[in-house]
């Protein structure tokens, strides 16, 4: 007999692709294969009809113009261009940029290269909570500040961010924020035309849609240059050229639009799951919940209990997909960043587990997980026995 297939308790490394994404993605792959930019027969305009279709469902989820919508591979992509392409532009007023010692290093690193390029950063603190104090915000903006990057839910310990407040801070002083927000499409509401936002990162397959696809969203009132990094055919106006991957733009607006749709009922959903989730694992006893657990989104639960070595529990519970922080980061062996970050020692940051739930969790699910870990937490807290 073959095992169960673990269950799937990792929604903030990737998720799966909704069936019904999938099955609005096949005919752009099957029949209707032709190059978005090829302008002179039917094939090549189905394709880009189909494009600006899902560049409006895109905008729709988040209150932007679909305008604003530059297709990139992700948010990688999205969050390298957006960093060095607007401060690349904006040189000549300043060579100072801020973000936050929490966020994903696909923006710590394009901040990190800026460095090389003559660019001064600040990495600001979080507190205890996983969250930034904006006094803190305040004081490192500097007249030669050009622009900050703060991410609105994270990755590893969920918190939100108040972009809006944050926002403010910056436009008050002429400086462009970046948000981040490859893990917050369909878990929270964003709302870039009343946010002082001026660049996002978005991603498809956080939200149910397919890797390698994803935008970001340039405002276009006050309007943002941003220095494009590729240089090819003139697609998306300059900014990102190559071939459009239509299939994966249908995927991307298939799912964006599911996530508007269904939102506000996942969300309770979810939270209810995380509570009994909650529950369970408060029976286990010394439990540690790293970062905010009001102000941050149902879907994630990071967690340590005192006597447990996090690491042991993960290769314990192979029944069970889970993390030990981010999924970029799992193949080091360092403690994750963002818990030190938080102020945790090397020791509780090893013992960490992120539990993330999402659309396809179930409640048997939550029960049989929380059945092993109990089990295995049980296992390493038994004395050794010791022989006279």
């Amino acid at each position: 007999m073959t095992a169960p297939p673990p269950i799937y308790l990792d929604y903030a490394a990737t998720t799966p692709c909704d069936p019904r994404v999938v099955d609005a993605m096949v005919p752009w792959l099957r029949e209707h294969f032709g190059n978005p930019s090829s302008r002179s027969h039917a094939w090549g305009w189905q394709a880009q009809e189909a494009v600006e279709h899902a560049r409006g469902q895109v905008a729709a989820l988040i209150g932007a113009d679909p305008r604003e919508i530059v297709w990139t591979s992700g948010a990688t992509e999205s969050n390298n261009l957006a960093i060095v392409g607007a401060a690349r532009c904006r040189a000549a007023r300043g060579r100072h940029v801020v973000t936050v010692a929490t966020e994903h290093q696909a923006v710590l690193d394009p901040v990190r290269a800026l460095g090389k390029q003559g660019f001064e950063a600040t990495v600001l603190p979080v507190q205890g909570n996983g969250l930034l104090d904006l006094d803190r915000l305040r004081d490192a903006l500097r007249p030669d500040t050009v622009l900050a990057s703060v991410m609105l839910v994270n990755n590893e310990i969920g918190v939100v961010q108040d972009v809006a407040a944050i926002g403010r801070l910056c436009r008050e002083r002429g400086i462009l924020l970046h948000v981040d927000a490859a893990q917050a499409t369909g878990k929270v509401g964003i709302d870039w035309a009343a946010w002082p936002v001026d660049l996002m990162s978005l991603t498809a397959h956080k939200s149910y849609g397919p890797k390698g696809i994803g935008a970001l969203v340039v405002r276009r009132e006050p309007r943002v240059p941003v220095e494009p990094l590729l240089h090819g055919g003139g697609q998306e106006r300059g900014l990102r050229p190559g071939t459009l991957p239509t299939h994966q733009i249908v995927g991307m607006g298939a799912a964006f639009a599911l996530a508007g749709a269904e939102m506000a009922v996942e969300r309770e959903r979810i939270r209810a799951l995380r509570d009994r989730l909650l529950r369970g694992l408060s029976a286990i006893g010394g439990l540690v919940v790293n970062g905010d657990l009001e102000r941050r989104v149902p879907h994630n639960l990071n967690v340590a209990f005192a006597g447990v070595d996090g690491e042991a529990l993960l290769t314990g519970c192979t029944g069970l997909a889970l993390s030990s922080g981010s999924a970029c980061a799992s193949g080091s062996a360092a403690p994750s960043h963002v818990l030190r970050a938080l102020g945790c020692s090397d020791e509780l940051a090893h013992a960490s587990l992120r539990i993330t739930i999402g659309r396809f969790t179930t409640e048997a699910e939550i029960d049989a997980a929380l059945l092993m870990l109990r089990a295995q937490a049980a296992r390493q807290r038994e004395p050794m026995p010791h022989h006279d």
